[in-house]
């Protein structure tokens, strides 16, 4: 066998790694957590849907099957322990095991801190970003040691500095970092890998529904749309992070470029996070 013939090889079983494999997505029933599942559909996975909206769900679950992959909906909502229980148990109960959980599940917030009317969003986000990663995390680890499976946190490059209007979520996404690295420092020799996303702007319905700083959501998206990367692209890459394992994946470009030059010039970086959201892309 030639070195072209043992590439494709590799690039075959890299591309096939999550066939006959159990994952579990929250946030699952549209955006960016719609995208990932329908990724991975085509390797033949054998997908868990989590989010509220069993009617979205199933119409997502329906593309999933029509694309090759087997589907479970389990409507419940992350910020419930409860509900966070019962999904990882029907996953375990449906697919005889757990191999990957993503936690994606999550809200915005835009507004400047001095505009909040609202304080009860800062703990409605901390559930849903926060605490809905802990929650399913927290039931799925035995089972995910028993596999030597994937933990995936899918957060924003906002949980890797400050960013205005965004007071709110940062800061749920500082704490989501926190966690999983705390944890994957804890699961050394396990088997089990962490693997952070750090997402730029990315095409997808989160912008919409964003909570203003009177706790409604904002209906319309600040964003310029057309310049920011789709959630496909973005789900494209989180299946080859989460293939290779891989400790961290920043989305952009200018994430992976500021991540340095913070070190060095932390005021430029405030600067880019001022124009990016004042620009919208």
């Amino acid at each position: 066998m030639d070195s072209k013939d043992r590439a494709q090889r590799a690039n075959f079983r890299l591309m096939n790694v999550f066939e006959g494999r159990s994952i579990l997505v929250t946030g699952a029933s549209q955006g960016l957590g719609k995208a990932l599942v329908l990724a991975l559909a085509p390797q033949k996975a054998r997908v868990a849907l989590a989010a509220r909206d069993r009617a979205a769900l199933e119409e997502v679950a329906g593309e999933v099957r029509r694309r090759g992959g087997e589907a479970l909906v389990v409507p419940s909502d992350v910020s419930l322990p409860a509900d966070a229980e019962r999904m990882v148990k029907e996953t375990v109960a449906a697919f005889g095991g757990l191999d990957a959980l993503v936690c994606n599940a999550g809200i915005d917030m835009i507004a400047n801190f001095e505009d909040v009317t609202d304080l009860g969003i800062f703990e409605r986000l901390m559930k849903v970003n926060y605490l809905g990663s802990v929650y399913p995390t927290y039931f799925a680890l035995p089972h995910l040691k028993k596999s030597r499976g994937r933990l995936v946190g899918v957060s924003s490059l906002a949980g890797m500095t400050g960013v205005p209007t965004r007071t709110g979520y940062a800061s749920t996404k500082h704490a989501q970092f926190g966690f999983f690295d705390s944890l994957r420092i804890e699961l050394s020799g396990t088997g089990v890998s962490v693997t952070m996303i750090a997402p730029d702007f990315v095409l997808t319905e989160i912008h919409r529904r964003a909570l203003t700083g009177a706790g409604t959501a904002l209906g319309t998206s600040p964003m310029k749309e057309h310049r920011i990367m789709t959630a496909e692209e973005a789900a494209r890459q989180i299946v080859a992070a989460m293939s290779a394992r891989e400790r961290l994946r920043i989305l952009s470009f200018r994430g992976k470029a500021g991540r340095f030059v913070r070190l060095l010039f932390p005021a430029l970086i405030d600067g880019i996070a001022r124009r990016a959201v004042h620009k919208g892309e």
